[in-house]
C-alpha cells in the first residue's frame, strides 16, 4: 500500500516549511500530527438504544475504523442517566487511516458545508485544536436517504506541538481552511 498522499507531502513539504518559520535546527523538532480522534457525545440515546447503533455504524463508515462507544461515568438523575450507559461514540485514528481521514475532510467533506467561510481558528493553548461538524452528512460515505437524524461531531487534531502558533502552523499546512483575520 502506498503511503498517504499528506504524510509524503509532511515529510517533503511541510516539514521544511516549519523548520524555516520556527528556526528548528533538527527535523524531529518540528510538530507532527499524533493522532486525529472523532466524538459523538449523544445524550439522546438514553431514551433510545439504537441511535448508539446507528452512530457506530456511521462512524465506521467515515473513518474506515470501527468505532467504540463510550459510557457515563455517575448517575445524573436529572438527565435519567445511570453509570456505565452508553452516551457517545468515538474513533481514534492514527498513521494511515489518520492521514487519508484528513485528505478526505480537507478535499471532500469540509468544502461540501453550506455557506462555509472557513473555519475558527482557536487552539486549545498546547498546540491541539478540536473541529466540531454539526452534520455528519458531509461526509460522503454517508447516504443522506439512510439517515434518521442528523448528529453532529467533534474531531479533535492531537498535535506534538507545545504551542498554539507551531500547531497552528502545521494543521494550516496541511490544507485546514482557517478563516482569514
Amino acid at each position: 500500500m502506498e503511503t498517504a498522499t499528506l504524510k509524503k507531502e509532511y515529510r517533503e513539504r511541510i516539514v521544511p516549511i516549519l523548520m524555516k518559520e520556527f528556526g528548528y535546527t533538527s527535523v524531529m523538532q518540528a510538530p507532527k500530527l499524533e493522532k486525529i480522534v472523532l466524538n459523538q457525545g449523544l445524550g439522546i440515546a438514553v431514551a433510545d438504544k439504537k441511535i448508539i447503533e446507528t452512530a457506530i455504524n456511521e462512524m465506521t463508515q467515515i473513518t474506515g475504523q470501527k468505532a467504540v462507544q463510550t459510557v457515563s461515568t455517575k448517575d445524573v438523575s436529572n438527565f435519567k442517566l445511570r453509570k456505565k450507559m452508553p452516551i457517545g461514540v468515538r474513533v481514534t485514528l492514527r498513521g494511515e487511516r489518520m492521514y487519508e481521514f484528513l485528505e478526505r475532510l480537507v478535499r471532500v467533506a469540509l468544502p461540501r458545508i453550506r455557506d462555509f467561510k472557513g473555519i475558527d481558528n482557536k487552539l486549545d493553548g498546547r498546540g491541539n485544536y478540536t473541529l466540531g461538524v454539526t452534520e455528519q452528512i458531509i461526509f460522503p460515505e454517508i447516504n443522506i436517504d439512510s439517515i434518521s437524524r442528523l448528529l453532529g461531531m467533534n474531531i479533535t487534531f492531537v498535535t506534538s506541538a507545545n504551542t498554539d502558533e507551531e500547531g497552528y502552523a502545521l494543521l494550516r499546512e496541511f490544507g485546514l481552511p482557517f478563516k482569514k483575520n
